[in-house]
């Protein structure tokens, strides 16, 4: 069946309970060596991430969450809600080239039966909910997934997977819901493919006591169930249901599935993320930064989509608005461009 069949059901149930979802693009802050929340305070962190939403974003901005709010100190976001002021992030894809030489793969906005997204690299966002579900506060942090794992057997394809498109067109969109079907953890690297979506869905149940964990994982946890469906019940561990956060990528590899000069001939698969890794490393950094309760009375409101919301008080900006929110790296590194190795070494602090 095709989504946009299985998309409509959905939004049909929906909307007849009461529920909806935020989809919302979100263009590039800025490509760089840092993690606030595993490496606070350091640069030149072991692997590169894409970084996306409010431009207060820094290594030490977790250090004293207290200290930092978000929503005040930046001034403007790379994501299309001028409400959130969050921060998410995550690895990069790289080519690697016959001769060894690596090169980022560009991004592109989604577009699907809800309607396509514009972003400038970047990444597109979700909070879904099924039912019920309670705002993270502020300072609260999470991470989905984990960077060094070289087992694709060792994830759940229902939370992290990738999808294989044989067209640079979305349109129109055939395949069933994220992570499911022929969806794989493993990055595809057949030359019929087009694009590569990647999809992470973080866990949705909260212990309702703690902001982090020392792992930034263990005050958090999936319910039942599993896969895009805004969340099944939770374990009385973490009793506290949160929206449910899906981020989609979309990486173009068309041009490099188009030129035999340069697709390597020993079998390997080309495609990797910033730790030089595969699909199984996949990862994403989530630190909430909505302006006051806005994502709760987005989620209590039913707001839907990307459209402006007047009953919760957030506002659709225009793409150019959001495209033009950038930070400049705080590791300087080239990123762009054939490059001989990737950016990959050890830490530094601040100064050194």
């Amino acid at each position: 069946m095709q989504w946009a069949s299985l998309a409509a059901v959905a939004l049909l149930a929906q909307n007849a309970a009461g529920q909806a979802m935020l989809r919302f693009a979100c263009s590039q802050l800025v490509v760089d060596r840092v993690d606030p929340i595993v490496n606070p305070g350091q640069i030149y962190t072991p692997h590169l991430h894409q970084i996306v939403g409010g431009n207060s974003f820094n290594i030490s901005m977790l250090e004293d969450p207290a200290a930092h709010d978000l929503p005040a100190k930046s001034t403007c976001t790379s994501c299309s809600f001028r409400e959130d002021l969050s921060n998410y992030w995550t690895a990069v894809m790289f080519f690697k080239a016959r001769n060894g030489t690596y090169k980022r793969v560009p991004q592109t906005g989604n577009g699907g039966p809800q309607g396509r997204l514009l972003n400038k690299g970047g990444l597109d966002i979700y909070y879904m909910k099924s039912g019920r579900v309670t705002s993270f506060k502020p300072g609260f942090r999470m991470i989905a997934g984990n960077a060094a794992n070289k087992v694709d057997s060792s994830v759940s394809k229902s939370n992290i997977c990738h999808r294989c498109w044989t067209s640079t067109s979305d349109s129109p969109f055939v395949g069933g819901a994220p992570c499911s079907g022929s969806d794989t953890v493993g990055i595809p690297y057949d030359k019929k493919c087009k694009m590569i979506r990647q999809t992470i869905i973080f866990p949705h149940c909260w212990d309702g006591k703690n902001l982090d964990s020392p792992d930034h994982q263990s005050h958090v946890a999936y319910g039942q169930g599993g896969g895009a469906t805004g969340g099944g019940a939770c374990p009385s561990t973490h009793p506290v249901k949160l929206p449910q956060i899906m981020y989609e990528l979309m990486w173009d590899i068309s041009k490099f599935v188009a030129d035999s000069s340069i697709w390597p001939t020993d079998g390997s698969n080309p495609f990797v993320y910033s730790m030089n890794l595969g699909g199984s490393a996949a990862h994403g950094d989530y630190v909430f930064g909505w302006k006051g309760d806005t994502l709760q009375k987005a989620m209590d409101n039913n707001c839907n989509l990307d459209n402006s919301c007047p009953s919760a008080g957030i506002t659709k900006q225009s793409n150019s608005v959001y495209d033009a929110c950038t930070v400049g790296q705080q590791a300087p590194e080239p990123v762009d461009g054939w490059l001989s190795s990737l950016p990959l070494g050890s830490l530094a602090v601040r100064g050194e």
